[in-house]
């Protein structure tokens, strides 16, 4: 099958959930074409099947804000007529959905028919797609979508409530690819670069967002390592980080905790890691828990929206309210505390995550694509 998928290219969840996606996809035989301003971060095109086509969008002194949507939409269009695009998979409702039911509205005047996937994965429906300027375009894109498939039962559930949905809505979670890494001198080596030896790791990876309460993190880790040796690597950029290191200096834990920016060595950190914090307002998913879950790493997490489908309490970790931080450290430290404790919760975190490996999921979205298709051809045999 020759499928286009629309995507963002950055570090965050969705990019490099479609990324992956499609990357698993080529391996199974299937012609993958990235639409996307720029090549998405984890991507290669080395191999034959993958390919890339940049957006470019020209600036004109005319527009004070480029029309992305447009050039997305013309890309996709050109890019379906040159490569025989059998179907589209994009990653967000707004702007790839709405754009790329404005490409579908091109060929179909051409006699062109493709169906569209659109996957929801959180900020599209909860954040930006919830704003009033923007709720129209959503609900819309979401109905004259073909198939709709959401990374969680709880974002499935937030989209009806906020939107007037019709479409049915395909729960196909986020994934991960369990890795097999020997635990060797050399590691050990390596990991007393960032700790001293007898010294707990705890990790945070996020885009540093204000949803993702990185204080709380900064709070959490405070109590932890007055009872623990440790130290906290946050993992990321973003408007909070400032504020994070600030509070670091306020409570005199700086020479404590590394902040590493963005960076591509996210399974080397996590090997390190002894624990893993997401303390979220909000998580339509939680993607990096389950990054961290596969590399045996347990989470203590908020347990709001797809959270709880993701972090099973006193399995893979413990999840508590939003805000409360003091029972998050508690959570922490016991587990750090107690060596066979922490063992089993290691274990579990493995045996969970080994759940969303990415060849139990890609048959779900094989099977949505073989969907679109077939009511693609549906409605053709009807129009004619």
């Amino acid at each position: 099958m020759k499928i286009a998928i629309v995507c963002y290219p950055t570090f965050g969840g969705s990019g490099v959930v479609a990324t992956e996606l499609g990357i698993e996809l080529s391996h199974r035989g299937h012609e993958i074409h990235f639409i996307t301003y720029r090549q998405p971060v984890r991507l290669s095109t080395l191999n034959p099947l993958v390919h890339y086509h940049e957006v470019v969008v020209p600036e004109y002194p005319l527009f004070h804000y480029q029309p992305y949507e447009l050039a997305l939409s013309s890309k996709m269009v050109d890019t379906v007529k040159q490569y025989g695009i059998e179907l589209v998979h994009v990653h967000y409702a707004i702007p790839h959905a709405y754009a790329g039911y404005m490409a579908q509205q091109m060929l179909k005047a051409e006699g062109i028919f493709v169906p569209m996937v659109t996957t929801l994965h959180g900020t599209d429906i909860t954040l930006v797609g919830n704003h009033p300027h923007y709720k129209t375009a959503v609900s819309f894109s979401i109905n004259h979508s073909d198939v709709v498939t959401s990374v969680s039962q709880s974002l499935k559930e937030d989209t009806y409530k906020l939107f007037p949905v019709e479409k049915e809505i395909h729960v196909i979670p986020n994934f991960i690819e369990l890795k097999e890494v020997p635990q060797t001198g050399a590691f050990a080596c390596a990991r007393s670069n960032l700790a001293p030896s007898g010294t707990f790791i705890v990790t945070h990876i996020s885009n540093f967002r204000q949803v993702k309460r990185i204080p709380d993190v900064v709070d959490v880790f405070y109590d932890i390592q007055k009872q623990v040796p440790a130290r906290l690597l946050m993992v990321g950029d973003g408007p909070e980080r400032v504020k994070a290191e600030e509070r670091c200096h306020e409570l005199g834990i700086a020479n404590k905790v590394l902040f590493l920016g963005n960076s591509s060595e996210i399974d080397t950190i996590l090997r390190f890691s002894d624990l893993f914090l997401l303390p979220s307002e909000t998580e339509s998913f939680g993607l990096a828990a389950l990054e961290a879950m596969a590399w045996s790493v347990p989470v203590i997490s908020s347990n709001t929206g797809g959270l709880p489908e993701v972090n099973e309490h006193g399995v893979s970790g413990f999840l508590s309210s939003v805000g409360d931080v003091h029972q998050m450290a508690e959570y922490a430290i016991s587990l750090l505390k107690n060596p066979e404790m922490l063992q089993r919760f290691r274990k579990g975190a493995r045996e969970v995550a080994a759940r969303y490996e990415i060849q139990r999921i890609l048959p779900q979205y094989e099977a949505v694509y073989q969907l679109a298709l077939n009511q693609q051809k549906s409605l053709q045999a009807i129009d004619s």
